[in-house]
Parts: C-alpha cells; sequence; structure tokens
C-alpha cells in the first residue's frame, strides 16, 4: 500500500490500491488473464501500456509469468509461486479457496476454460458500470467447493456476488453460482450438474449425538442458496440452443432435481449474446419455469 505524507512530516496509508496491486490481486483472484482483459477488469478505456509496462516489471522480478495463446498474439498471465506466495497474506486474499496456477505447464492446460470464465465476469463487470450496480473485480470467485457428504464436493466455475440498485434507491445483494459451459463436453454431463446442485441443497451432516436438527449444509456459507447460471459458448447457435433445453428438461423432469428448482431461480444463456446485449438484459431462458427470456434478476 502507497503511502501519503501530511503536513507534519508523518505518512498515512493511501485509501486506494495502486494498479500494480490491484494487477497482482487480480492474477491471484481469476488465475490467468490476457493484458486485454486485465485492463477491462481494472482501467476500462485505458492504452494497452497501462497493464502491460507493470506486467512486464513484475515479470523481470520473477512474480508473473506468461504462456502464448494459439493463433494470437496475447498472452495469459499468472503468478509464479513467489508471486502467490507475496499475495496470500494479504488481508482481502486471505480465504480464497484455489490455488494460483503457478506454472507454465498448469497454465497451458486450463487456458481456454480460465479465461472463458473471466470473459464471463467482464460481461457481468461491463454492465454493472453502465446500469451503475456494484460488481468489481474481487466479486467473483473462481472455483468455489462445497461438500457433499461422504469426500465428495461440487465445484462451481464461479462465485459471483453483484448488488442490484433499484430506481427507488434500495439495494438487493444477489449471489449466483456460475457454471461456464464450452460444449466440451455431452449435453448429458452439462445437465448432470443439476443433480449435484440439488444434492447440495438438501445434504446436511448427520448430528445424532447432539441432537441438534439437521440444517442445510450450505447455510453455513449463505445466508440464501445462491441462484445458479449457466453460461455456454464454443458452438454453433443451435446446439447451444438443444444444450439449454437439455438443461430444461432435467430441471423440470427429474425427481430429485424439479423440487428444488421450484425454490431456487436458475438460468442459462449464450456468452456471445450477454456481451453483445448486456448481461441484465433478457437474454436469460429459465430452467425452474416455462416462460420466455428474461433478465437474470428476474428468474
Amino acid at each position: 500500500m502507497t503511502a501519503s505524507p501530511t503536513r507534519d512530516g508523518n505518512f498515512v496509508p493511501a485509501v486506494h490500491e495502486t494498479l500494480p496491486q490491484q494487477i497482482i490481486a487480480a492474477l491471484a483472484q481469476h488465475r490467468m488473464a490476457t493484458a486485454g482483459q486485465l485492463g477491462d477488469l481494472l482501467r476500462p478505456g485505458s492504452a494497452r501500456q497501462t497493464v502491460s509496462r507493470p506486467l512486464n516489471r513484475f515479470r523481470r522480478e520473477g512474480l508473473v509469468d506468461f504462456v502464448p495463446l494459439p493463433n494470437s498474439r496475447a498472452r495469459a498471465w499468472f503468478l509464479t509461486a513467489e508471486g502467490a506466495q507475496l499475495v496470500r497474506d494479504l488481508p482481502h486474499m486471505r480465504g480464497r479457496p484455489a490455488p494460483p496456477v503457478t506454472s507454465r505447464t498448469a497454465a497451458s492446460l486450463k487456458t481456454a476454460h480460465t479465461l472463458t470464465a473471466l470473459r464471463t465476469h467482464l460481461a457481468f463487470v461491463a454492465d454493472a458500470r453502465r446500469r451503475g450496480d456494484e460488481h468489481d473485480y474481487l466479486d467473483w470467485t473462481p472455483e468455489v467447493a462445497h461438500a457433499l457428504g461422504d469426500r465428495e464436493r461440487l465445484i462451481a466455475d464461479a462465485l459471483m456476488h453483484y448488488v442490484l440498485h433499484g430506481q427507488d434507491g434500495r439495494r438487493t445483494k444477489l449471489r449466483c453460482l456460475v457454471e461456464v459451459d464450452r460444449a466440451t463436453t455431452s449435453s448429458e454431463r452439462l445437465a448432470r450438474k443439476l443433480i449435484d446442485y440439488a444434492c447440495l441443497h438438501s445434504y446436511a451432516p448427520s448430528r445424532q449425538r447432539t441432537r441438534q436438527p439437521h440444517v442445510p449444509f450450505w447455510q453455513r456459507s449463505y445466508p440464501v442458496f445462491p441462484r445458479i447460471l449457466f453460461v455456454l459458448t464454443g458452438a454453433k447457435p443451435v446446439r447451444l440452443a438443444n444444450r439449454i433445453e437439455d438443461l430444461r428438461a432435467m430441471a423440470t423432469e427429474h425427481p430429485l432435481v424439479a423440487p428444488f428448482t421450484g425454490t431456487v431461480p436458475m438460468g442459462a444463456a449464450v456468452l456471445e449474446e450477454i456481451e453483445e446485449h448486456g448481461a441484465t438484459a433478457p437474454v436469460w431462458t429459465p430452467l425452474s419455469r416455462r416462460g420466455g427470456q428474461r433478465s437474470w434478476t428476474d428468474l
């Protein structure tokens, strides 16, 4: 944290983080990012050198590294082990669930999905800025794990925090578990994720010894069960539409999932449509009920 002098010569901490500090924190939070994504996330509309200059300095210091993207001049930047150690004890970075990517081999294996997830986050960030809502670069936590019992876990691609500002001045705090689908697996496997979420909603550890009532395990993390959003990309529109219909069928017809979908808002949308029209535009297909497309806030 930088400091500023006072009249008596003492120094006090600056209120805001500098851009280099934000870049390091963003890479720790999001695992990987291109310079362009970091610019859109932290300094939208700025020159390319605004972000590339501190990135290159961090690389000389051994704190970050990169892998080149296929068929592109862009690079995917990530923290080295030394850079990850540097941010591990920062107050606002404590308790982050998954470790950063710290090797070129790991980065090359995770680049496509990680950058697509960040691309999804950027669409929500841009929409929040336009609307005057609250959603910033640390309000999106990738790879959030949830216990399901018997040593099983559900790992959501991201947990999103979003504060909606209404025209009446009211603030509505929303949480979403986001699944980013690049059409790399079968449609059935994608839809099965809803079964996992239904199990998470009902999972309550046994408390026979204490005679306490069973409390859903998710309530240890959330005051209200988060909305579930599926964001699809990586295929032709017809194929993506079929995958959304398969999600809808699972949500309304599976005996375990159908009761769950009646209580938790959930929807699916195509990433390119979110980017073109805005995240709060009526591009989301509700999974838990019939009806036309709407905003994710109205699912």
